[in-house]
């Protein structure tokens, strides 16, 4: 097996390009390993290293990485369940390692009990307490902390394992076996190409990067993922062939700030509904107390939400606007802000994990256990899980019985027959349920964590449709007013996005593409009053007039509605790519369909050290 190294092509860029963009479909540099990972997440880390635990030395892994370093495009709530981590890492054993005590000062903080709280928030200011779900309460062993720094922290002992860490190197092409169609690998993005599809200076070709196993663990809506999905037809042969119901996803939204001591108390962990959320809305808030000073704080939307002007950026600003919310950080200073979607399907949504030369991880998959608000935990245990296998069957290609590209579908067998697959099932029934709208929702998941306690003997079906068809007209809802941002509890988008770290080199082909050029002013304006604007989380789409100019209402949303009604000639949807968070929504969210996702030149995006 061996370690990596090239097979073909030419090392570098060419010393002399060509003019204009010639040349671009060069052969690339070739790179062989036995395993590659995209995605350095928990998914991806937990897969990574625990090949190394099984196979040692002698299997090549590497880990693709599209942030500019591991953890600068994680980001999650996060109250960590270490059950996985624990497995990877026992106390004792040939595989003993004290990860918490590798744990950077400030990375995480044990959850007190004792400062659980559920609350229901009111339109007028006032809260009430709700009991919490048994599946919702936390163990003296979890941790408030941050992902991103943990992220770090596990490559660095991946690292440490030989495993081959390539951050800043976005994968873009999934690479098929000709003869047998099964993966065989992913290019990543070529670098220095113009806006207009130009070779510049500093071009350098992609790489392919070829191996027995290609893991895939790009987190929620990974476009090699969603490809993957489709052309393995994993949807269609989920449950035996009886296939998986469409995926459904939330947005969340994340600020940490630094509060004064007074207010801080280290594992304080609160969760609530209600306000400012409408009843037919999915969706919530959360605080964290983290270490040091710093408090997390969030809040998620469902993305089959029905009304077009609702702005889930708007939402979260009126949240923090809340008396109960403010008190916690009236004094404090925003430090960092983020968004990514979940993927939030659970059970019912699950496509087949596993196929010919590859495996979906964690998120790209959708392992995430919406109940309990967690999926660190379940992403890491589908990596260690499918790691086992790709070990199982490179020994058995040692032993001469196997072929070049691993078939890793008794993977998907194995993560729903795990604790993970058992959590994903007990907890079937949460998601589905708010169909009926929030109090229809609640009194369901009462019902399930109470009663049944995950063990009802039905199992029910997500909306109808999926997220984006659940979009409405404009004509059947009012514009909605958002408070004008003060600057030190609320804030406009740019100055959040400031926060984010997020950057991208300007003079690259755009990375969010439009299907047909003419739908969104003429359908999405007209029909839907532009919710581009408006789903978008970091002002990355807003709507011209003839003059060049923005829409009023999409200069930030100061004391007006934010959106407008009708398509005025001439306008014109301007798409400001470089402020992208790489959250994902408008993948989802759009009610045509017609923005593709695709990822920029590698390295760029936001640079979350703290979420």
């Amino acid at each position: 097996r061996g370690r990596a190294g090239a097979a073909g092509g030419a090392a570098g860029a060419p010393a002399a390009p060509p003019a204009g963009g010639a040349g671009l479909a060069e052969p690339r540099e070739e790179m062989e390993y036995d395993v590659c990972v995209v995605g350095a997440g928990p998914a991806g880390l937990a897969a990574a290293l625990r090949l190394k635990q099984l196979a040692g030395e002698d299997t090549s892994v590497c880990v693709l990485e599209k942030g500019a370093e591991p953890g600068a495009h994680t980001l999650s709530g996060n109250v960590f369940d270490p059950r996985a981590m624990d497995e990877l890492f026992p106390a004792e054993g040939p595989h003993a390692f004290d990860w918490r005590g590798a744990l950077p000062a400030g990375t995480a903080v044990p959850v007190a009990p004792a400062e659980e709280r559920s609350l229901w928030l009111t339109t007028g200011g006032g809260s009430m307490p709700l009991p919490t779900p048994p599946s919702m309460h936390n163990a003296p062993d979890h941790l408030v902390c941050s992902l991103s720094m943990l992220s770090r922290v596990m490559s660095e002992r991946a690292e440490a394992s030989g495993v081959d860490v390539f951050p800043g190197f976005a994968a873009s092409e999934l690479l098929r076996c000709p003869d047998t169609g099964a993966l065989a690998g992913v290019a990543t993005g070529d670098f220095g190409v113009s806006k207009g599809g130009e070779r510049t200076a500093n071009f350098a070709r992609g790489v392919a990067v070829r191996a027995r196993a290609t893991l895939l663990a790009e987190g929620c809506r990974g476009s090699l993922s969603e490809e993957a999905t489709r052309v393995f037809g994993l949807r269609e042969r989920a449950n035996g062939g009886k296939g998986a119901q469409h995926q459904t996803y939330a947005l969340g939204l994340k600020e940490v700030w630094e509060v004064p001591p007074e207010k801080h108390v280290p594992g304080r962990v609160w969760h609530t509904v209600g306000h400012p959320l409408d009843a037919q809305t999915y969706g919530g808030g959360f605080l964290y107390h983290m270490a040091e000073g710093r408090v997390a704080l969030g809040l998620v939307v469902g993305l089959d939400y029905r009304d077009p002007y609702l702005s889930p950026f708007g939402e979260f600003q009126r949240w923090k606007l809340h008396p109960t919310v403010r008190g916690q950080l009236e004094g404090g200073r925003c430090v960092q802000y983020g968004a990514r979607t979940l993927v939030e399907g659970g059970l019912q949504s699950l496509p087949a994990m596993g196929f010919a030369g590859g495996a979906l991880l964690g998120c790209a998959a959708g392992t995430l256990n919406a109940a309990r608000i967690k999926g660190a935990h379940t992403a890491m245990k589908s990596g260690t899980l499918a790691a086992e296998e790709v070990a199982r069957q490179l020994d058995l290609a040692d032993g001469g019985g196997g072929a070049p590209h691993l078939d890793l579908q008794a993977y998907d067998a194995a993560f729903r027959a795990s604790w993970a697959g058992e959590e994903l099932w007990r907890a079937r029934n949460f998601r589905p349920g708010f169909k009926w709208g929030v109090l229809g929702g609640m009194a369901n998941a009462g019902l399930e964590a109470f009663v049944f306690r995950g063990q009802a003997p039905w199992t029910l079906a997500h909306h109808a449709k999926p997220d984006h068809a659940c979009l409405e007209p404009a004509e059947l809802h009012r514009p909605r007013e958002y408070p004008k941002p003060d600057g030190e509890l609320t804030f406009d988008r740019p100055s959040a996005l400031f926060l984010s770290g997020t950057n991208h080199e300007h003079d690259q082909p755009a990375h969010l593409k439009l299907r047909d050029s003419d739908v969104p002013a003429g359908v999405n304006l007209p029909v839907y009053a532009g919710p581009e604007e408006r789903y978008c989380p970091a002002g990355v789409y807003e709507f011209l007039e003839p003059d060049g100019e923005p829409e009023p209402e999409a200069r930030g949303g100061e004391g007006t509605a934010e959106g407008g009604a009708g398509g005025a000639p001439g306008k014109c949807l301007q798409i400001n790519a470089q402020n992208c968070l790489h959250c994902k929504a408008c993948d989802i969210k759009d009610p045509t369909q017609n923005i593709e996702w695709t990822v920029p030149e590698g390295g760029g995006g936001p640079g979350y050290q703290l979420m």
